[in-house]
């Protein structure tokens, strides 16, 4: 049996499945009376009754592995034609199209009766500031006394309840699952992180968003989108009447500013600086943990909201989420509250500290899930600007993704920190020194001060050096993988969580 999250099942027939999805054709009588309980594209996650999605892949083709999930409970199968001669032998209804992938989402809320219907759905779409703009939410509706769910790069939460997440925004037939399982739990909104990737591979489809929101674009993903202009264009998809009816849209970046004027829906505008939009700050001010944030919005609404994470980019976080939240109709002093206790594993998370025996200040030790060259330059100016002493960079950058931005991510490094440590992220099915040898040419080709840069292939050692290195005041800032607790290396995933292994380094240097 598979772990993926699934409701109580409620079985449709396969001839309802296919009436309600206009692309599949009616199948027999005989046939239409099955009854589907759930739908999945991995033929490991096959429970008995459920829709088998055999999808085209990037190196083989889902229908090989039908007759598997067949044996492990599959009712049916959806699939291309090439996949329709694959399975053509089986036993069970093969329901033939020519891009299943299209419409993996429809079928599945229709085997799941349509659960985003009966929920209040806020998405969250941008190169960085999705996972904490989405816990800035989710905070919200819960200091409001709202029922809440999300979904995202930490996971799955229903009503206060986590779940394991694989990627930021599920599979299709995944997604369905979980906003099923929400309305079985009664929530009453949720808020789900969109990515670029799940827009043009038609996760999102099938249902629509009350609230859409865009953080800022800057460069990631270019490995599959090709180029800057593609990317946005694909970020770009959530602000239509198919896939939302509100947006809102930062426009403190120029793609922000582009989309605004370009969205087919209506928009509120939101920005730290520019007086013009909706939501707009008059007043930022550095308070004892975090900042004191004046928000003005529209019908010269005003707010005071306390944002307890550092960073003038978490200003421009609550400022959006804040906007979002009055959009779904949360009380202004309910959307503060919530945001003042607002809380996101591995973002800005300080992972522990080293005292010095003779009474100076602190090591302290950062952990963030920066991984662009925009998020890096950002962490570490935040950083730099409260560090009493040196600030030590430990980064790599991941395998089997844009290896263009790999230099990038070693100069932004460099420009931030006073000593850079390159190390292994998740180097996939990628030769790590080769990854690590590309970020450590842009830190190095960088450097117009006395930057210092080291290679440690090794994560673990490459902490424990950065920890050794430290003096009184510094800081150490552990980049790149955030919340994650493994790392993978040649297809093999292992235990490895940054936040406890940066403070057991700490610990021993004590």
């Amino acid at each position: 049996m598979g772990d993926s999250l699934r409701p109580d099942p409620h079985p449709v027939s396969l001839a309802e499945v296919c009436a309600a999805v206009p692309e599949l054709e009616p199948v027999s009588s005989l046939a239409g009376d099955r009854l589907v309980a759930g739908a999945t594209l991995d033929s490991r996650d096959v429970r008995t009754g459920d829709l088998y999605l055999a999808l085209p892949g990037r190196l083989t083709h889902g229908a090989l592995f039908a007759a598997d999930a067949v044996e492990q409970g599959a009712v049916a199968v959806l699939t291309d034609e090439e996949g329709g001669r694959i399975c053509a032998a089986l036993d069970v209804p093969v329901l033939v199209v020519p891009e299943p992938r299209a419409i993996a989402a429809p079928v599945a809320a229709a085997v799941h009766r349509w659960p985003a219907r009966d929920l209040q759905l806020v998405g969250v779409t941008g190169t960085n500031g999705k996972t904490t703009v989405s816990a800035m939410v989710e905070a919200g509706f819960v200091a409001a006394g709202l029922r809440s769910g999300s979904v995202g790069t930490v996971g799955v939460h229903v009503n206060g309840q986590s779940h394991p997440g694989v990627r930021t925004t599920p599979e299709a037939t995944d997604l369905q699952a979980i906003l099923a399982v929400m309305r079985q739990a009664q929530v009453q909104f949720a808020v789900m992180e969109v990515s670029s990737i799940a827009l043009e591979e038609h996760r999102v489809d099938g249902f629509r968003f009350d609230v859409a929101a865009f953080t800022q674009l800057s460069r990631d993903h270019l490995d599959y989108h090709g180029d800057m202009e593609s990317y946005f264009r694909a970020k770009a998809q959530l602000f239509s009447p198919e896939h939302a009816a509100l947006g809102i849209i930062g426009i403190d970046d120029e793609y922000g500013r582009r989309l605004a004027d370009e969205a087919s829906i209506p928009v509120y505008t939101w920005s730290v600086s520019d007086p013009g939009a909706d939501w707009h700050a008059v007043e930022v001010r550095p308070v004892s943990v975090g900042t004191a944030v004046q928000i003005i919005g529209p019908r010269d609404e005003e707010t005071l909201v306390h944002v307890p994470l550092p960073g003038d980019y978490n200003v421009a976080n609550a400022l959006c989420a804040f906007a979002v939240l009055r959009a779904c109709g949360v009380d202004a002093a309910a959307a503060a509250l919530g945001l003042g206790g607002a809380s996101v594993p591995g973002r800005m998370q300080v992972a522990g500290r080293r005292h010095d025996p003779a009474g100076g200040p602190d090591v302290v030790g950062i952990v963030d899930y920066a991984h662009t060259p925009d998020a890096i330059d950002r962490v570490l100016a935040s950083i730099r600007s409260t560090a009493p002493a040196r600030v030590i960079a430990v980064l790599g950058a991941g395998g089997d993704r844009d290896s263009s931005k790999r230099p990038l991510m070693g100069a932004a490094a460099a420009r931030g920190a006073d000593i850079v440590i390159v190390t292994d992220d998740n180097p996939r099915s990628e030769d790590p020194a080769t990854i690590r040898s590309s970020v450590a040419a842009g830190a190095r080709g960088a450097t117009e001060a006395d930057t210092e840069v080291r290679d440690v292939g090794n994560r673990a050692e490459a902490v424990s050096v950065a920890v050794d290195m430290a003096g009184p005041g510094d800081i150490i800032v552990l980049l790149g993988k955030g919340h994650e607790q493994g790392q993978e290396v040649a297809g093999v995933v292992t235990p490895f969580d940054d936040t406890l292994v940066l403070a057991a380094a700490l610990g021993a240097g004590a």
